[in-house]
């Protein structure tokens, strides 16, 4: 039986449970249980903003929004964003989902580390993105209860050093392919121009979160 926090819960189907399977034969643990942590976090927030969303379209975003980091997806020179969004896809076109369902959750993946746009989108690309960040840079720690955090924790285990973990992990992901990484070029146009701006590290915030491991 799957966690229920508040009505929240794995979509009870056999496509949910074909995306479990899937996932969890194909990255590692960490990945699994980071991925099934961003859709409880995701659900937990779109229930707190009151949207209405998709449950499984929005639990197929998050399962799959880092499977670009597996060598499995992982392409020689495309972001591994897209490469999960990619394998989404090939999976929804598969299972015969719809085009704009497909394109929903191809976007929600690919701009999963793209902060600022996706809460202004289709619930589904906002809720992924919320439990990314809920995750992995504890963004919004304070807006969960300890229930549901612990809840989501006890069935998803961190484990032990994720921080560390988890950024190694990306580093593994990516290190073929370094040109991908050019990102915001308005924080490059800054830097060059005022000498005093420090742009914000993504490694730094993960180890500075809220979460104790």
């Amino acid at each position: 039986m799957s966690l229920n926090i508040e009505g929240i819960a794995v979509p009870d189907s056999h496509f949910a449970r074909e995306i479990t399977e899937l996932v969890r034969d194909t990255a590692s643990p960490l990945l699994f249980h980071h991925s099934s942590r961003v859709y409880y976090f995701g659900a937990l927030a779109g229930q707190h903003r009151g949207l209405k969303f998709d449950a499984e379209l929005l639990y197929c975003g998050c399962m799959f929004h880092d499977m670009g980091l597996t060598h499995k997806h992982s392409s020689a020179c495309e972001r591994f964003e897209v490469d999960g969004a990619n394998a989404a896809r090939d999976f929804l076109k598969s299972h015969g989902i719809g085009q704009q369902d497909i394109d929903t959750v191809w976007t929600a993946i690919a701009l999963h580390t793209t902060p600022g746009i996706p809460q202004h989108m289709h619930p589904v690309v906002a809720l992924v993105t919320a439990g990314v960040e809920m995750d992995v840079l504890g963004l919004t720690y304070a807006g969960y209860s300890d229930a549901e955090r612990e809840a989501v924790v006890l069935a998803h285990p961190r484990g032990d050093n994720f921080k560390e973990n988890i950024i190694q992990t990306f580093y593994d992901g990516i290190k073929h392919k370094p040109d991908t990484t050019f990102g915001n070029v308005k924080a490059d146009v800054i830097a060059e121009k005022d000498p005093h701006f420090h742009a914000g590290n993504f490694c730094s915030v993960i180890r500075n979160s809220a979460w104790t491991i």
